[in-house]
């Protein structure tokens, strides 16, 4: 089997990032959390969304509940800055977490990320098995006018993650994608980091936030 190098490759698949009781943990609570919201918003308690307590209106994948800046996952972003400083092999800003507990016929179109998911991670916390594909082959596709789907046919590679592991990759780049969920239910993470050499990083620090934690309202312009 090829070994995969994140330098020349640009992308790394760690094993047991997390352990299984962990992963299962932190499934379980966006399970919990998910549910909650859910009462929040169905009894009006909050008369609309809020990022706190997460979202079923993300763009990316419409109906799926979805969470950004969660505070667990936030300070999951900020303990494994060291360990993804180690695998990189690059200095780095954490930005933002961003959670999801996919639902059966979900689809991930291709894309490519935004500026401060410059390095990204999925890491699998639990449910159903769902691969995720990614292609190293730069510039393919048209970006439609939103700019975040990309229309290529490029094949790209599996990747299978089990509950715990993590696919690092440099999100802006390569783009990946996953088909049709066939499962009834999967819990991802995505930790986003900047390279610190990478100019506009400094300023670009917890998603343009003053700390992590922090809702996308205290983005400054």
């Amino acid at each position: 089997m090829k070994k995969i190098s994140f330098q020349k490759d640009k992308y790394l698949i760690l094993k047991n990032v997390l352990s299984a009781d962990v992963a299962d943990f932190f499934y379980n609570y966006l399970l919990l959390k998910r549910k909650v919201a859910h009462t929040l918003y169905q009894t009006k308690y909050y008369q609309q969304e809020v990022d706190e307590w997460g979202t079923w209106k993300d763009e990316q994948v419409l109906n799926t509940y979805a969470v950004y800046s969660d505070m667990l996952m936030e300070t999951l972003l900020a303990k494994l800055l060291p360990y993804m400083e180690e695998k990189t092999k690059l200095k780095l800003n954490p930005n933002y977490s961003f959670a999801r507990v996919y639902k059966k016929g979900d689809v991930l179109e291709r894309h490519k990320d935004r500026f401060s998911c410059e390095i990204s991670t999925t890491l699998n916390l639990g449910g159903d098995p769902w691969p995720i594909y990614i292609s190293t082959k730069e510039n393919v596709g048209i970006p439609d006018n939103k700019k975040i789907f990309w229309k290529s046919k490029a094949k790209g590679t599996k990747i299978d993650l089990k509950p715990g592991d993590m696919l690092i990759y440099r999100g802006m780049e390569l783009e990946h994608w996953r088909n049709k969920f066939k499962g009834k239910s999967c819990g991802q993470v995505f930790l986003h980091y900047n390279n610190l050499a990478t100019k506009g990083s400094d300023k670009n620090i917890y998603d343009r936030r003053p700390h992590l934690g922090l809702p996308s309202a205290f983005k400054s312009n």
